[in-house]
């Protein structure tokens, strides 16, 4: 007797004004590792310190492997960033340690290569995870961490009707060192931007 494949679960595509937001696949290896590699310098101040096999395919596994696991769980969505147009990969976008019962809540972290950075991609990207959270999956708050020294993680937060309410010491360990963060949030609800958003 012929066994039919697993067909495994992914979450929805989604699409903004300007990207497109889809599950990763192994196939998005080659380019989501040329990305990050030319784009080193421009992360690591802003990332928790980079594994030996960070860029490499065992690597890669690895992170593909929590990807799902996290999905099935219900504690994480990860999504990577795709020019809408040209299809192009700009960067990544997650949400994550997602909570229901009495908080609804969960946090939204997200990188973007640096030449395609200042274009306004990160933006929609943070407001179409951010309707898709607040719509189709019924959370009440979003959170989001950022470095006080990180000027443009600040300006997209603000700019996607995030606001900041306080100073988190020694927070996170980003690059091998505690750094505080600053927590900006949206609830649902709040006046703010909201982009035409659906799945792909």
């Amino acid at each position: 007797m012929l066994k039919l494949p697993l067909l495994r679960r992914e979450p929805p595509a989604l699409e903004g004004s300007r990207v497109r937001l889809r599950a990763p696949r192994n196939s998005d290896f080659s380019a989501w590792s040329a990305l990050r590699r030319e784009s080193r310098g421009f992360l690591e101040p802003w990332e928790p310190r980079w594994a030996g096999d960070e860029l490499d395919r065992s690597g890669w596994r690895r992170r593909m492997r929590r990807y799902h696991e996290d999905f099935e769980a219900g504690i994480a969505i990860a999504y990577l960033i795709f020019e809408k147009e040209a299809g192009r990969l700009v960067g990544g976008i997650t949400l994550g340690n997602i909570r229901y019962g009495v908080a609804q809540s969960a946090q939204i972290g997200y990188w973007t290569g640096e030449r395609h950075a200042g274009r306004g991609y990160m933006q929609d990207a943070v407001r179409t995870l951010v309707v898709h959270a607040f719509e189709t999956m019924r959370l009440h708050r979003i959170e989001a961490a950022c470095i006080p020294g990180n000027v443009r993680s600040i300006r997209v937060l603000e700019k996607a009707g995030f606001e900041r309410e306080g100073l988190l010491r020694s927070y996170l360990r980003i690059n091998g060192v505690w750094q505080d963060h600053y927590i900006y949030a949206r609830v649902a609800g709040d006046p703010g931007p909201a982009p035409a958003r659906r799945e792909a």
